[in-house]
Formats: C-alpha cells, sequence, structure tokens
C-alpha cells in the first residue's frame, strides 16, 4: 500500500510554514516563506489576508516539490494559526475587507480600558477566561466594523464574514463553502462562553458585534470540509481535519495529554500553556483561562495561559530594526561570547507587555548601558528577557494551582538555542526538555488532523511518538539567580505606562 501522509499549515505571524509528517510523526518535507508585516501608526500591526493565503499555497507546493510527494499523497490536511488577528470579509467575492488586525496590536487599548472602567473585567473573565485587553479579537472586530461606513448594516445582514486566520484559510480552501473555526480559537475572540460553549449574546451587544458574521464553533479534531480542487493544486479534494490556535496546537504536539503538564513555545512571542483537564481552572493572577482543545465528540479540555508578546520578535528587532546582526542564529554566539549581561537589561514591551502583567501601555527599554557595553551585552539581555518573561508567567501558574512545575517542554525555534535554554532552566530552577521535533506547533496540527482521519488511532499511540532532543538542568546559584530577577522586575517597574500620555 502506498504511504499516505498529513500536511500541517502552520500560518505564523510572521511568516507561513508547511509540513508534511509520516506516520511515525516525522517531518517528510517543509516549505516556509515570511509574508508582509504593515506598522501603519506606532502600536498598529496589520496582515494582507490575500497575501497569506496565496503564501500558504506556495510553500505547500514547495513542501510537496521537496519531498518528490504529490496532493494526492495527503490523507489530510491540519491548520495551526497565529490565534487572536481579526480578518473581515465579503462573502461573495471571498475577498478581505481591508487588512487583518493583528494580535499584537494596541489600537484598541482605550476601548479596553472604557469597558474595565465601568467594571466589566470580572464578568468578561467569568465567561472568557480572558481579560479586558486588545491583544483579543473582540475589540479588533468593533474597530473593523466602526471604521468603515456600511460595514456593521452588511454583517447584520450575513454579508461580511469574520475569522480568525484559520477560519480564512479554510473558508477559502474550501472553495468559499466553509465557515467554522474550532473551540481552542473561539475561546479567544473575547465574544464566546468556555463553559456553555457558545457565542455569548451579551458579549456581542456589549461590543455591537453581529453574531451573523461569526463562524460556527466545531471540536479541533473533526472532518469541516474538502479542498476545492480548483483552488488546492488541481488534485483530488482532500479532507481538512484539524484546526487549534497555535498554542494549544503545540501543547498537543508536546504530548500534554494529563493535568499539570506545561510546555513554553519561543515564536514571535512566547506562550506558556499548562493543561488543567476538563474544567476550566479561573486565574487569580491575572493568567487566561482558554479551551485548549476538543477531540470528536469528548468533552473538551482546557489549559491556564500566559501570554508574552515580545520574545522572537525582539530577536528580528535586532536584526531588522537596529541592523546589529544578520540573521537571529547569530545570537546564540554573540551572547555567549560574553560571560554574563554586565548589568544591561531590556524589556521587550514593544507592543506592551503581556502575563502577568497586562500592561498595553508599556514600552521597550534598555537599561544599564555602559561605556563598555557592546553588541554581544544587548543580545544577551534580549535572549535572557525572554527567560524573565517565562518565569513570570510559571510563577503566576503556581500561585494559582500550587503545583511547582517538574519540567517545562519547550518549542519553537529559539528551543534550538542552547544559550538561551541553559539560562531558562537556570532562571526557572527547573529542568527544560526540548524534544526532537521543535515544530511541535505543526506536529499538534497534523495530530489532531490524523485522529479524525483515522491515520492515528489514538493521543496513547501519539505520546509514544514524542522523544527527547536535549534536557537542560539548573546550574546557577540560587543568590545570584534571585539576583537577576530582582533587577529584571525594577526594570519592568520603570518600562510601565509610557505611551499613557501619547496623543
Amino acid at each position: 500500500m502506498k504511504e499516505r501522509y498529513i500536511l500541517a499549515i502552520d500560518a505564523g505571524t510572521t511568516g507561513i510554514t508547511a509540513l508534511v509528517f509520516d506516520h511515525a510523526g516525522r517531518i517528510r518535507a517543509r516549505g516556509y516563506s515570511e509574508f508582509t508585516q504593515y506598522y501603519p501608526r506606532s502600536g498598529w500591526v496589520e496582515h494582507d489576508a490575500e497575501e497569506i493565503l496565496m503564501v500558504a499555497l506556495r510553500v505547500i507546493e514547495e513542501a510537496l516539490r521537496e519531498g518528490g510527494l504529490r496532493a494526492a499523497d495527503l490523507l489530510g490536511i491540519g491548520i495551526t494559526n497565529q490565534r487572536e488577528t481579526a480578518v473581515l470579509w465579503d462573502k461573495s467575492s471571498g475577498k478581505p475587507v481591508g487588512r487583518a488586525i493583528v494580535w499584537q496590536d494596541r489600537r484598541t487599548a482605550p476601548a479596553c480600558e472604557a469597558l474595565r472602567e465601568q467594571g466589566l473585567e470580572a464578568w468578561v473573565q467569568d465567561r472568557t477566561g480572558l481579560l479586558l485587553d486588545p491583544y483579543f479579537s473582540g475589540t479588533k472586530i468593533g474597530w473593523l466594523l466602526d471604521h468603515e461606513s456600511g460595514l456593521r448594516e452588511r454583517a447584520r445582514s450575513g454579508g461580511i464574514a469574520f475569522g480568525t486566520i484559520d477560519s480564512w484559510l479554510v473558508y477559502r480552501l474550501s472553495g468559499r463553502w466553509t465557515h467554522v473555526t474550532d473551540y481552542s480559537n473561539a475561546s479567544r475572540t473575547l465574544l464566546y462562553n468556555i463553559h456553555e460553549l457558545r457565542w455569548d449574546d451579551d458579549l456581542l451587544e456589549l461590543l455591537d458585534i453581529p453574531k451573523a458574521m461569526l463562524p460556527e464553533v466545531m471540536p479541533s479534531s473533526w472532518i469541516y470540509a474538502q479542498t476545492d480542487p480548483e483552488l488546492f493544486l488541481g488534485t483530488r479534494p482532500i479532507p481538512i481535519a484539524g484546526i487549534a490556535g497555535d498554542q494549544q496546537a503545540a501543547l498537543f504536539g508536546q504530548a500534554c495529554y494529563r493535568p499539570g503538564m506545561a510546555k513554553n513555545t519561543y515564536g514571535t512571542g512566547s506562550f506558556v500553556l499548562q493543561h488543567t483537564g476538563t474544567e476550566a481552572v479561573p486565574s487569580q493572577q491575572r493568567l487566561l483561562t482558554t479551551i485548549a482543545w476538543g477531540i470528536g465528540d469528548e468533552p473538551v479540555e482546557y489549559a491556564q495561559e500566559g501570554a508574552i508578546f515580545v520574545t522572537g520578535s525582539a530577536v528580528q528587532w535586532l536584526r531588522d530594526g537596529l541592523g546589529m546582526i544578520e540573521s537571529a542564529s547569530e545570537t546564540a554566539e554573540l551572547a555567549a561570547s560574553v560571560t554574563d549581561n554586565d548589568g544591561v537589561y531590556f524589556v521587550p514591551a514593544l507592543t506592551g507587555l503581556g502575563a502577568p502583567h497586562w500592561d498595553p501601555y508599556a514600552r521597550g527599554l534598555l537599561i544599564g548601558i555602559t561605556r563598555g557595553t557592546t553588541r554581544a551585552h544587548v543580545a544577551r539581555a534580549v535572549l535572557e528577557s525572554i527567560a524573565y518573561q517565562t518565569r513570570d508567567v510559571l510563577e503566576a501558574m503556581q500561585r494559582d494551582s500550587g503545583i511547582r512545575l517538574a519540567e517545562l517542554r519547550c518549542d519553537g525555534g529559539a528551543a534550538l538555542n542552547p544559550m538561551l535554554m541553559q539560562f531558562q532552566a537556570d532562571i526557572l530552577d527547573s529542568a527544560v526538555v526540548v524534544p526532537e521535533i521543535v515544530e511541535t506547533t505543526a506536529l499538534g496540527a497534523a495530530y489532531l488532523a490524523g485522529l479524525a482521519t483515522g491515520f492515528w488511532q489514538d493521543r496513547a499511540e501519539l505520546a509514544e511518538k514524542w522523544r527527547v532532543r536535549n534536557r537542560y538542568t539548573p546550574q546557577l546559584a540560587e543568590p545570584r539567580r534571585e539576583r537577576l530577577f530582582r533587577r529584571w522586575h525594577r526594570a519592568v517597574a520603570l518600562s510601565r505606562g509610557w505611551a499613557r500620555d501619547e496623543d
């Protein structure tokens, strides 16, 4: 029998990756391309959804060509995506209505603050598990509807659709036939009741968002649609059978299937998730309660999450904004060329601070610079800031749950940076484990699609495929570790509220 494969489309914040997985869970082929980032104003970040679709199709072809495969060899497709980015499109033409507002975008901070001042945050958090922050889709949708004349009326009449990137890709890949999302993405919109598993009419009324524009919410492992042969490589229809937001997909790909297991994905931002089982655990530490996934007809499962907005994108800023490095991979060697940070700290609040601080008005800060500071110290400070932020989140999780972390499973591109992973273990005083396949976001999407199509039998089979690449154990003495962490918090305090007085 001819071998079959699962395709994962990983629609990230700065680029699209297509990975083809075989039955052993190994990567058979890959394609990747970045797409355009738009920054029309300070704190604004936008994408062209049509470009994202075109780039996705191109990298899929690239992956199949590299692997010597045909589209007919694919048994199913899984999609994972940057989650809170809001796309509006015209249902009749299938074309986007303007640019998508990216999850990093802070333009709706005043709207969120106004809702908080009305005393609504606890009420919203109780229903959605989320905080009132411009990070989430709901206020982005409201902004888009407010800023184009007649758009809200068209949405009420069913002519305009909203979706996160997963929903947009399924809609177009299915030939404009299927308008769906999954539980994990719906739970990031600020509009979905994560306990009752429905779009919340009260929240929709609060934000004045027409229900007619929202996608149907489905399990994360399910056959949603078939691809349109005219659009998708001219082959037979292929089932689109898995959807999960990128961080939930990574949790699934890391085989964190039991309550208490945790992972951190180092991407554009970093996202720490801890599995909490079939009960939604509320947070007292300003963390997020989110739906992890739903597998077929099984009960949905939940996670606690700490969202760190800027980690990998800070390294990109060193490359593209400052021209300090030519490639992200340089940072490991550059940072390791100095023995310590020499008192230099970087707070990467380039788009505000996420968990557990939640300050949309914080801005980036580089402090401790002296005449002896070199670009190596700056590179080290940028990498160390990733580890400090991760500890901030995990300590908040521990205060919520009372569970001390035994090990942190790490993935994403920066998980291959040994200097960062060792410092992460040092500052956490906990083991850090990197799997053989660090593209666990795509792997999780593939696993979800493979379960729905019968390619894999169950989660027990998937857990057996998880393999360790590297394990890092703490080597830093406690006094040094705690002094570094105290000084980090001094720097964070200085960055807070900096943009509040801007026009």
